[in-house]
């Protein structure tokens, strides 16, 4: 009988030990294979729709160009015809967005097929991805340009600015998907070069252009939104300048200057949405984290000399996301209703400080809303590239 006992226990211990040292990759997996297998053949025989499907009379480029208009600027009641005023927090319906959401849906695509490769190793998921990455970045006829010169306009003002650049965090996860095709070694190397030659053209615009270096230094989401974007793309096309720089970036630069000693973010605070913006940037500082970090160099766990750090910037924002209820600061003016959902920092902190308390908690919270002002703040939506790469 005792020999019995042993026997259970020992059975007990390693099936315990099993799944302490199950990979982020497979918990991730587990976590969304359905919810990945679902959309994945959702989007299976969808035909590419490009910044070429859709034009606008008011944008100063061309059909190549990808153009928005500002979400938070409307006509003057007083002054209908002259330039728009600004409204924080309130989007206009009105404006021409159209690009925006043709980018939106190459993310979703891409997304769900790459991830759906990566769980199944089916190489049809690719197979139908690939269209989609060569009417963007390749096909002469219906590619976009490698530059956000037209992004985010305001009528009787600009015809475009360099905040409109936080539109292109939804080609991250097209960059990711990229990669994944390369690793994959299902395709010549030219065709995958040719999608990556864009990539590097437009990392190049960013990096370089005035609009760019603008935003770069805008000191809210918008910087650390530019951050992410550019790690991103470096990493696809192994730009080991721009990763360093990123990485100097988010140490003496985003952690140090948006961050209060309280793990708050006082600029998103002051904002008229300050809980969508506190939780969007910590999910973009989360994700470059997650782009970013090596065995060697930690983003989770790097401290300021103040001790500023993405682990206290969870701790703060976690009480309430778990309940939103406790939230001690002014309400959305909008959309206040539909978040939180399910926030990627939650799941990358509980996997790199092995805290179950957040990854139950991301379990817990709602699907991301098919709502757009919500999905234009949620480019991290597959996190399996994420953890992957």
């Amino acid at each position: 009988m005792k020999c019995k006992y042993i026997y259970i226990t020992f059975f007990i211990l390693l099936a315990s030990c099993s799944k302490e040292t199950k990979s982020d990759f497979e918990i991730v997996k587990d976590l969304e294979k359905h919810r990945i297998q679902e959309n994945a053949q959702k989007f299976l025989n969808l035909e590419p729709v490009t910044v070429t499907s859709y034009t606008s009379i008011r944008s100063a480029g061309t059909k190549h160009d990808f153009y928005s208009e500002g979400d938070y600027w409307w006509p003057n009641s007083d002054d209908l015809d002259g330039p728009y005023i600004r409204k924080d927090g309130l989007s206009n319906p009105d404006n021409f967005v159209s690009h925006r959401h043709a980018m939106i849906r190459l993310s979703q695509i891409s997304g769900a097929l790459a991830s759906a490769y990566l769980i199944t190793k089916n190489e049809v998921y690719l197979h139908k991805l690939m269209p989609h990455l060569k009417a963007w970045f390749v096909n002469e006829d219906t590619k976009m340009n490698p530059h956000l010169l037209y992004a985010q306009a305001i009528k009787g003002k600009v015809t475009g600015r360099g905040i409109g650049i936080i539109d292109t965090i939804h080609l991250i996860e097209v960059a990711l998907a990229v990669k994944v095709i390369e690793d994959s070694d299902l395709y010549d190397k030219q065709e995958v070069r040719e999608i990556k030659d864009w990539f590097s053209q437009y990392l190049n615009w960013l990096t370089t252009h005035k609009y760019g270096i603008k935003e770069r230094d805008n000191g809210n989401n918008h910087s650390t939104c530019w951050a992410m974007q550019v790690a991103a793309f470096a990493k696809v096309v192994d730009n080991k300048e721009q990763i360093l720089f990123c990485k100097r970036m988010f140490k003496n630069k985003l952690m140090p200057e948006q961050m209060a000693i309280d793990g708050s973010f006082p600029k998103e605070l002051a904002r008229t949405k300050p809980y969508g913006y506190s939780i969007f940037n910590l999910d973009a500082l989360s994700g470059l984290a997650q782009l970013l970090t090596t065995n060697e160099d930690n983003l989770f766990t790097y401290q300021t000399n103040e001790g500023k750090s993405l682990k206290l910037g969870v701790q703060f924002l976690y009480p309430y996301i778990k309940d939103k209820k406790t939230w001690p600061f002014k309400k959305d003016v909008m959309y206040w209703e539909d978040w939180p959902t399910k926030q990627p920092a939650l799941l990358f902190a509980g996997l790199m400080f092995n805290n179950n308390n957040y990854i139950e908690t991301w379990k817990t919270l709602p699907e991301i809303p098919n709502k757009h002002e919500v999905i234009r703040n949620m480019p991290i939506r597959y996190m399996l590239l994420w953890i992957q790469n």
